[in-house]
């Protein structure tokens, strides 16, 4: 303790617990990191887009939450907060915030830099390079394209686009894999080396490639049509207009299985009462809203109840939802967001929605160890 207090000013430790408590502010430590939101209970709004997080850095070493998240607070809602932190439990002098705009984050640029926090101490803020692209290595020299696409969209959520590289220096093929947001990449660099390895016996390396510079040449992405949707749609319980013509789903690439020398073998991805999936399969042979009903009564949980909030339409023609799964008996909520193709119907696009969330909860499940 007598090293420890001469790191840390204990008193703003107290005053940091002292605001957590009074003001009931929920701080996560994951990973080196201290988080507030992504988003908060009382967020509301679409998840934000690019451009909308700036870097804080020169922050004195005792200066924590209780002071940054009001200041940053001030200039607009916050939907994420990221102090990083040392195990002295000092900060690092460093955060990140996001906010719901891009003008935001660049009111907090203009308002915030250059801030004073103490004598000698001034923040510097400036645009987050928020980093959108993996680099997977390692994959079998007969991987195509479009197969990897596809199980890369059925294995993780906000995957854009990929592009295959081969040549001296490549071992096997490498593929450069394009998302949505940095938390969409942040999610999948997590997940799926896990997933190859379960799903084909694949070892497979994930690399974070460079931020991309803008391209001044380079039309931007085409929005979605105004009108197609209205946003919000809140829980989905008014007719929406209508909406074009279904498109071809991705069907499970079987092909990829092959490709990478056989079908996957059988892991435990089911559950007592059902079958197990059929080889060749990459994903769950039936409904995952099935299997996680059948999971929560084998664990003795109650039904799951979803809630499911219409986001944005991409540019890249997906509809984005964000989800909250509340299992009675289990030890947590789940929250997230999915991607789907547009449907015909307000009821088949809501299906289609929950199916890819009730997805996502049972891969956290099967993680996380709590489905054994």
């Amino acid at each position: 303790m007598d090293n420890q207090s001469k790191v840390v000013n204990l008193e703003r430790v107290q005053a940091l617990q002292a605001w957590v408590k009074s003001t009931n502010t929920k701080l996560t430590q994951v990973n080196g990191q201290r988080k507030y939101g992504g988003p908060p209970d009382v967020w509301d709004g679409p998840p934000p887009g690019a451009r909308c997080e700036v870097f804080i850095s020169q922050i004195p070493r005792d200066v924590y939450e209780d002071l940054l998240i009001p200041l940053f607070s001030s200039v607009g809602a916050l939907w994420e907060f990221r102090l990083m932190m040392n195990f002295s439990g000092q900060n690092r002098g460093f955060a990140y915030a996001k906010y719901g705009t891009a003008a935001i984050a660049n009111d907090a640029i203009h308002l915030l830099h250059g801030y004073p926090l103490g004598p000698g101490a001034r923040l510097s803020v400036r645009c987050s390079i928020e980093k959108r692209q993996l680099c997977i290595q390692n994959l079998p020299a007969s991987t195509r394209q479009e197969e990897l696409l596809q199980v890369l969209r059925l294995l993780s959520a906000g995957v854009e686009s990929v592009a295959l590289k081969a040549g001296p220096g490549i071992e096997g093929v490498s593929a450069v894999v394009a998302f949505s947001s940095h938390h969409a990449a942040s999610m999948a660099k997590k997940a799926l080396g896990e997933e190859f390895k379960k799903q084909f016996c694949l070892d497979i390396s994930i690399k974070w490639l460079s931020a991309e510079k803008p391209n001044p040449d380079k039309p931007p992405p085409q929005r979605a049509p105004k009108g197609l949707l209205p946003s919000p749609l809140k829980h989905l319980g008014q007719t929406s207009p209508r909406l074009p013509p279904r498109l071809a789903s991705p069907a499970v690439p079987t092909a990829f299985c092959k490709a990478v020398g056989g079908p996957p073998t059988q892991h435990d991805t089911h559950v007592k009462g059902t079958s197990p999936p059929p080889r060749g399969q990459v994903m769950f042979s039936v409904s995952p809203v099935l299997l996680l009903r059948k999971l929560s009564e084998a664990s003795g949980w109650g039904d799951p109840h979803y809630e499911m909030l219409f986001s944005h339409a991409g540019p890249d023609g997906f509809l984005y939802f964000t989800y909250k799964v509340h299992v009675p008996g289990a030890p947590t909520t789940f929250r997230g967001f999915v991607m789907i193709l547009p449907g015909h119907c307000t009821s088949t696009m809501l299906e289609e929605a929950r199916r890819a969330a009730a997805q996502q909860v049972l891969q956290k499940l099967c993680s996380s160890g709590l489905s054994a």
